[in-house]
């Protein structure tokens, strides 16, 4: 598959995903299929990823408490792997503080220059480093980070067990891979969104298995997604 169609079915299942909720709203207010067919063109990329920064994503994707639960520090190093708008990136920013580094991996350029261009207009003293990433690779230096960071981008990823054996040498002794995405059977209404495309629980954690990790801790506050942190098999913890 190209990275531009890779980029390409990425933006139109995210956009399904968290586009959903606002769909039923828009339907019941103006009762018709064609405000349906205006809402968020896939082919906008700004309007697209300020929808990912949206209040309204804030509901289920819960990032104060992901934030609280990956415990992070002052001074660790956070690779957040499919970054999109930066919506979890920034949030790294002020948990690591400038002591910390984060990176910022994408396949899609712009995404990164949003993000950069988002955490300017904050004025925050940041440690970034962003990298655009292959469609099979992070990119990520050698025991560069203490944890890699995987929201809603599993699904999008093929031959997982090798990619994420491949990201082992990047972690740090301590490191660890947190991953959420959604639960194929978690839907409420209609997502527009085919389960065929979504990963199991059960599959990616034998997934991650196979590629040399084992479960470490399971979270489960977030109402339409799983929530999990594996480190590799030989690891400290």
């Amino acid at each position: 598959m190209t990275r531009s169609a890779l980029i390409s079915i990425r933006l139109l299942l995210i956009i399904a995903l968290w586009a959903a909720p606002a769909l039923a709203q828009n339907e019941h207010r103006h009762g018709g299929q064609e405000e349906q067919g205006k809402h968020r063109n896939p082919t906008d990329l700004k309007s697209y990823l300020e929808h990912l920064d949206s209040a309204e994503r804030d509901q289920d994707q819960k990032p104060a408490q992901v934030i609280e639960a990956l415990a992070l520090k002052p001074g660790l190093a956070v690779a957040d792997l499919g970054s999109g708008s930066g919506y979890f990136t920034r949030r790294f920013v002020e948990a690591v503080t400038a002591d910390g580094k984060v990176y910022a991996v994408d396949v899609e350029p712009e995404m990164l220059e949003y993000v950069k261009a988002s955490l300017e207009r904050a004025h925050q003293p940041y440690s970034v480093e962003f990298i655009l990433a292959g469609s099979d690779s992070p990119k990520l230096p050698t025991k560069s980070v203490d944890l890699l960071f995987v929201c809603n981008v599993v699904h999008h990823l093929e031959n997982r067990s090798t990619y994420f054996a491949n990201v082992i040498p990047a972690l740090k002794p301590s490191g660890r891979v947190a991953i959420i995405d959604f639960y194929p059977d978690k839907r409420s209404g209609n997502l527009g969104f085919p389960k065929h495309h979504l990963v199991a629980r059960d599959t990616l954690v034998a997934e991650m298995a196979k590629a040399g990790y084992r479960l470490f801790r399971e979270h489960g506050f977030l109402p339409k997604q799983y929530f999990l942190e594996f480190v590799p098999e030989q690891a400290p913890h």
